[in-house]
């Protein structure tokens, strides 16, 4: 499993699991803790999930597939946009750490940007790392504007992570955000690798995939993977699924395989909105 290293210099796998969507019917959190704990078994073992997903349900299919394996994993939650005030990140936390049995939780991540100031939030991440809840903080969804404007507040600076919408059909960040996440040692989490599986169909997609000898998700995967601070985060709730976003752990693309992705998705002209589900 390739790493990419935190600005905290510690390393962490660049290929995760997601959950969106996990949590919210009781009769399939079963299957998919079992979907969870292969990824664990096949290296895979960030696992992404938020106080939003299944309204905690999420949450709480993780922590069945952690439980007794928590010091395997690094566990990634979010607080919702309403309650990341000064109190309300705290409050939030403290309940994300006790659905997910855990007495700490290693990256927390304001969802998206909402009504509270930036400084509210940070001053809410910084004392629960200091507390020990949290042992990195970052952000969702932010542009290289609101990048700027969160260095600028105080202790801004210690963002880990900006996890944002990155796959071949939907390539707004790689205008700019990409750079500026490396430049200011941001890592950049990419949700939703497949998009909503809209792009696997694609001709030249499919043609890459047959030439290494995977599955179009897989490449899909590899691409948001080529940048060395690139983690990306694909859901898979059955056990067909995780194998197959597993091979995209050791996938190369060369330059041809670049090209002709590049060619059927072409990379942004201009600058436009960040793209955003």
């Amino acid at each position: 499993m390739r790493t990419v290293t935190l600005r905290s210099g510690e390393k962490i796998p660049q290929l995760g699991l997601g959950t969106w969507h996990m949590g919210e019917r009781g009769g399939n959190r079963a299957a998919e803790a079992r979907a969870i704990v292969a990824g664990i078994d096949l290296g895979m073992t960030l696992i992404d999930t938020a106080e939003m997903y299944g309204e905690g349900g999420a949450e709480e299919v993780v922590a069945s597939a952690i439980s007794g394996r928590r010091d395997e994993v690094f566990v990634v939650s979010k607080v919702y946009p309403h309650n990341a005030s000064r109190k309300g990140a705290i409050a939030a936390c403290e309940r994300s750490l006790k659905r997910l049995g855990t007495d700490r939780i290693d990256l927390y991540l304001l969802h998206w940007r909402g009504s509270h100031p930036l400084s509210e939030t940070v001053a809410a991440f910084e004392q629960l790392k200091a507390d020990g809840k949290i042992r990195h903080w970052g952000v969702s969804n932010l542009d290289t504007g609101d990048m700027a404007e969160l260095r600028g507040v105080k202790d801004g600076g210690n963002c880990a992570a900006n996890q944002v919408l990155y796959h071949l059909g939907s390539r707004s960040i790689d205008y700019d955000l990409i750079a500026d996440s490396a430049k200011h040692n941001v890592m950049v989490m990419a949700y939703s690798p497949l998009g909503q599986g809209e792009i696997l169909d694609d001709a030249a997609l499919a043609a890459v995939a047959k030439k290494h000898g995977v599955t179009p998700a897989a490449i899909s995967i590899a691409w948001t993977m080529r940048h060395p601070h690139v983690v990306s985060i694909p859901k898979a709730s059955n056990l067909a699924h995780v194998k197959q976003n597993a091979a995209a752990a050791g996938l190369t693309l060369d330059a041809a395989d670049l090209k002709a992705l590049d060619q059927a998705f072409p990379p942004p002209k201009r600058k436009g909105l960040l793209g955003m589900l």
